[in-house]
C-alpha cells in the first residue's frame, strides 16, 4: 500500500545526496529529505530503503547502486559533471593560419571603418555650404520684410 505512494524519483535523489553528499551537512540534509519523503508515504527511512532496494534487485541484475558504495550501473544516465573531461584536441597549423587570416580581416575592417572618408566629407561640406547659403537668403528676405513692415506703420 505505502510503496505505491512513495515518490521513488524524489526519494532516489534525496538518497543519492544522503549517500554521496560532498560534506557532512549535505549528507545530513539528504537524510532529512529522504526521511520526509518516506514519511509522506507512511514509511520509515529504513522501510523505504528496503522497498527501493528490493525493487532494484528485482528489476536490475547486480548489486544495488546504493549498496556498499558501489558505482552506478552503466544502464543509468550519469551527470555531465560526473564524466571525466575529454582532453582537448591539439590545434593544427591550418587552424592557426585560418585564425590569423580571420584576425587580419577583422583588423582591416576596423581600420577601414575608422579612417576618414574624403569623398563623404566633401559631399557633406558641399551640402552644408548650400544649406548655409539658403538660410542666409531666407534671413535676408525676412529682414527686408521686417524693414518694410516697420516703414509701413507710421
Amino acid at each position: 500500500m505505502s510503496a505505491r505512494t512513495l515518490d521513488r524519483n524524489r526519494f532516489a535523489k534525496c538518497r543519492a545526496l544522503m549517500d554521496r553528499g560532498a560534506t557532512d551537512g549535505e549528507r545530513a540534509a539528504g537524510k532529512a529529505a529522504a526521511t520526509r519523503v518516506a514519511a509522506s508515504a507512511g514509511l520509515s527511512l529504513a522501510d523505504a530503503i528496503g522497498i527501493v532496494d528490493a525493487h532494484h534487485a528485482c528489476t536490475a541484475s547486480g548489486p544495488s547502486p546504493h549498496a556498499g558504495g558501489a558505482r552506478r550501473s552503466h544502464g543509468r544516465p550519469t551527470y555531465a559533471w560526473a564524466q571525466p573531461k575529454q582532453k582537448p584536441e591539439p590545434i593544427t597549423v591550418e587552424e592557426l593560419l585560418r585564425q590569423k587570416e580571420a584576425d587580419l580581416a577583422r583588423k582591416k575592417k576596423a581600420a577601414y571603418r575608422s579612417e576618414p572618408r574624403q569623398e563623404e566629407d566633401a559631399d557633406f561640406d558641399q551640402w552644408a555650404a548650400e544649406a548655409r547659403e539658403a538660410q542666409a537668403e531666407r534671413d535676408r528676405e525676412w529682414a527686408e520684410q521686417q524693414r518694410m513692415r516697420a516703414e509701413a506703420k507710421p
